[in-house]
């Protein structure tokens, strides 16, 4: 064994023992959804469970949502990770290039991901990491976690079908993990998750008169996750869901107004979530209160 990868794994090893829950305690895992420049909102629930002390274990995402969870587990403050969201554009992870797969390719998106991530292994997380896409032959999720790199998964997350191009990774096509995975709220319990959020961005507003195709496939694929959410929402103990229905899903320049409303939500369930940790510990002692992130 290299000794780099002797260093990688002496981490994970005290990393994992750090995370796991005291016996009866809480670990809370954390999971964040799609919605491109909506799933800054994810920063603002970020910021309200640090400022108050909410200790997240595990944490997940798709699409938008891996994003935001790979800088956070990473070592990314929520300030950090707000402030790359407020100068980010479409153009800092996509590049036009008409294909028959796709509009768009996401070679951009590794360079980005580079300057973001503090690290870019999963083994190398601060916080245990998983990220979802979808393979298309088989059509069933793909979740990365544990080893490896993760830039790969995080593009292949958000790869939204007739957007960005599909990722081949051993001979399999992968997309968007929204599309059979809309809140990676499972994985979160098989990793040892005993309680879980959910971060769901909710429907943009009916559209009456939609102006271009984008916006014809976004709202469908909207429609049909609406169908499906009770898949995801049995295995989530709480849900956020932060009021961004009123913005695009290109609304970069709203990032305060997106973060404002994850802080919103977040603070909206703080009192079942605070009920979690003072249940979970034994009599007479009070729950640690400490930031997520070290």
């Amino acid at each position: 064994m290299r000794l780099r990868e002797w260093f990688a794994a002496a981490e994970g090893f005290w990393r994992g023992i750090g995370n796991r829950p005291e016996p009866g305690g809480a670990a809370i895992g954390l999971a964040l959804g799609g919605g491109f420049a909506r799933g800054i909102a994810h920063v603002g629930v970020l910021r309200v469970f640090e400022r108050e002390g909410i200790p997240i274990r595990y944490i997940a995402g798709v699409s938008a949502g891996a994003i935001v969870a790979a800088a956070y587990a990473s070592g990314k403050t929520p300030d950090e990770i707000e402030h790359t969201a407020e100068t980010m554009r479409f153009k800092d992870v996509a590049r036009w290039s008409l294909s028959r797969l796709g509009l768009a390719s996401s070679e951009r998106m590794t360079e980005f991901l580079m300057k973001l991530l503090k690290t870019t292994r999963f083994e190398e997380m601060r916080i245990p990491l998983a990220v979802v896409a979808t393979d298309l032959t088989s059509a069933q999720p793909v979740v990365f976690r544990d080893r490896g790199d993760v830039i790969l998964p995080i593009r292949a997350s958000c790869s939204y079908p007739g957007l960005f191009q599909p990722i081949r990774y051993q001979n399999r096509f992968l997309v968007d993990g929204a599309i059979t995975m809309e809140l990676p709220a499972l994985p979160l319990r098989a990793m040892g998750a005993t309680h879980v959020v959910s971060v769901s961005l909710p429907m943009q507003t009916p559209l009456i008169d939609p102006q271009h195709m984008f916006r014809v496939v976004n709202q469908c694929f909207q429609i049909l996750q609406s169908r499906t959410e009770w898949e995801w929402r049995r295995h989530a103990d709480v849900v956020i869901a932060p009021n961004v229905s009123g913005m695009n899903w290109d609304a970069f320049t709203s990032t305060q107004n997106l973060v404002e409303a994850g802080e919103r939500a977040a603070m909206a369930a703080l009192p079942r979530i605070r009920a979690w940790l003072r249940d979970s510990q034994p009599a007479g002692r009070e729950a640690p209160v400490r930031p997520a992130v070290a």
